[in-house]
């Protein structure tokens, strides 16, 4: 049973999944990244590789031959079969069929009607399993 996290409210949803994603990397952790738009996917790509400058954050495709042994993967909505099970970032308006293999599940929503809507499902949805979720203001950085 995953644990689930929404960040509500995010100014910039690529930003913050690359804060998110190094943050868990530099805590050991394995991190898949689902998005719907392959134009968020090169900017998150590009993102990773530029983020801090004195940083490396280790990613792939979910597709690459190496994804197995890259801690972060990048992978389009319609992913089956993630290279590692722990943190899924999933900045995709649906959600993702294979969430429940995952550790954690982090939800980043936007601030405009077209993110939040579909986000408000994926609450239900993950709130009828009961699965533990938290919930936090991506703006001022706290708990909701």
């Amino acid at each position: 049973m995953p644990k689930v996290q929404f960040y509500h409210n995010a100014a910039d949803r690529i930003g913050l999944a690359c804060e998110l994603a190094a943050r868990a990397h530099a805590g050991g952790r394995r991190v898949a990244l689902r998005l719907d738009d392959p134009a968020e996917a090169r900017r998150l790509d590009h993102l990773l590789w530029s983020f801090e400058q004195l940083a490396f954050i280790p990613h792939v495709a979910a597709d690459s031959p190496l994804a197995a042994e890259t801690p972060v993967v990048i992978g389009r909505a319609q992913q089956r079969d993630w290279p590692h099970q722990d943190v899924l970032i999933n900045l995709a308006a649906d959600l993702a069929a294979d969430f429940e293999q995952f550790r954690m599940v982090v939800e980043i929503v936007g601030q405009s009607e077209a993110d939040k809507a579909p986000a408000r499902e994926r609450f239900r949805h993950y709130k009828q399993r009961e699965l533990p979720i938290q919930a936090f203001d991506a703006v001022r950085r706290e708990a909701l």
